[in-house]
């Protein structure tokens, strides 16, 4: 429980939602034969607390650190006084958080009473008096200290997405919106970020199985560094000798060894059974284009450009609640095609969507989701076009928030 402690605290700082040390470094618990933290702090009688109320053997507390503080905190306030929780629409919390619960206190009842019914809470209390200035998230684990990282991580991701897409409808329905411009102002620095330069990844065409895991295993782990997912989720397969290697479902991009099924062409193995649930998407692509890679990951700009409509438009759109698996418009960031569908292959899956998109693009956005790319001989290209696509849907977003607030 120790290292698994120790891991997933190192994670949240490695992510950049948290600084290593100081009031700012994340707390992560664990009951294992006694109550063991990563480090100490004046939080940690009323967390351990929790663990009296609720059938859990870990806990997570994050103070994000800068943007995601002044984005929480904004999204938070909002959220105590319209119905106390924040609603986001991307695919991971549309799947698996559903709403963002909020409370105004550090109160043990309050956190107990929302972490029985749903897997986060936003604390969102300024009390000198205790000391505790909010936002701060917590988010519990019953089996490892991983459910409370991977939570609190999508916590991070759904409020930054919510924010920018909220922030862009806002101005194109003419809304002012002062509090929100401050907090967009603030966060712009953030965004001006240069982003890494692309990692010196192996070349194809491989000739050896190893050399196809060993691929996979290195880009999985800088498609986490480079922070182009939500935690570590996303997918990504190879096509190598009429087999298709595709991580599984759940894995952790960052740590890929042992997390890849091998899937015959010709469906004589079972092998797929733990797969990726986009496993039928990757085989309709590469069986339509040819490609031999395929990187799936959750760039949060193209997120927030898939859901970027036109408000007019969406007051009288019959899908409005539909928009990830009905959306009727032909969109497009430049020749990026976007395109509805859901996880799986139900009858609005991606593998209805996507390959067919494919066809004429190396790269398409799924509304809410994430991004696809696809490659020829190896993952040097398929990277490349996933840090270019983000970096053109950041471009566009800021070029119209600019032209937007002139007008």
């Amino acid at each position: 429980m120790e290292n698994l402690i120790k891991k997933y605290a190192g994670k949240l700082v490695e992510a950049g939602l948290a600084v290593s040390s100081g009031p700012g470094a994340p707390l992560v618990g664990g009951l294992d034969q006694t109550m063991v933290w990563n480090t100490t702090a004046p939080e940690i009688p009323l967390l351990e607390n929790i663990f009296q109320h609720l059938n859990i053997n870990s806990l997570v507390f994050l103070r994000p650190t800068f943007p995601y503080d002044r984005i929480i905190r904004f999204l938070a306030g909002r959220a105590l006084t319209d119905g106390g929780s924040i609603l986001p629409q991307d695919c991971e919390t549309r799947t698996f958080l559903h709403d963002l619960p909020v409370v105004d206190q550090f109160d043990l009842h309050a956190i107990v009473k929302t972490l029985k019914h749903r897997k986060t809470v936003i604390v969102q209390e300024n009390d000198p008096k205790t000391g505790f200035f909010g936002p701060a998230v917590i988010a519990p684990g019953t089996v490892s200290p991983e459910q409370g990282f991977v939570h609190i991580s999508s916590v991070c991701f759904a409020c930054f997405v919510a924010f920018f897409t909220n922030y862009l409808a806002g101005l194109k329905s003419g809304l002012q919106d002062p509090e929100m411009d401050q907090v967009f102002d603030q966060v712009l620095p953030f965004l001006q970020n240069k982003a890494p330069a692309c990692p010196d990844l192996m070349h194809g065409p491989f000739s050896r199985e190893q050399d196809v895991y060993a691929a996979m295993v290195q880009t999985g782990r800088e498609i986490v560094a480079h922070g182009l997912v939500d935690s570590y989720f996303g997918n990504i397969s190879c096509c190598w000798n009429n087999t298709l290697y595709i991580s599984q479902t759940g894995a952790c991009l960052d740590e890929l060894t042992g997390c890849i099924d091998p899937v015959p062409l010709d469906g004589s193995s079972t092998a797929g059974i733990t797969a990726s649930s986009e496993l039928t998407a990757h085989l309709e692509t590469i069986a339509r284009t040819g490609c031999q890679t395929i990187l799936h990951g959750h760039p949060r700009f193209c997120v927030i450009a898939s859901m970027d409509c036109d408000p007019a438009q969406k007051a009288v759109c019959a899908f409005a609640d539909r928009c990830h698996t009905h959306c009727p418009i032909t969109r497009h960031i430049d020749s990026v095609p976007i395109v509805p569908g859901e996880v799986g292959s139900g009858p609005f899956g991606l593998c209805n969507t996507l390959p067919a998109a494919c066809d004429t693009s190396d790269s398409v956005i799924v509304y809410g989701h994430g991004l696809f790319v696809t490659g020829k001989t190896d993952f040097t290209q398929a990277f490349s076009t996933l840090t270019a696509v983000e970096h053109l849907c950041k471009n566009r977003y800021l070029e119209q928030v600019q032209r937007l607030k002139q007008t």
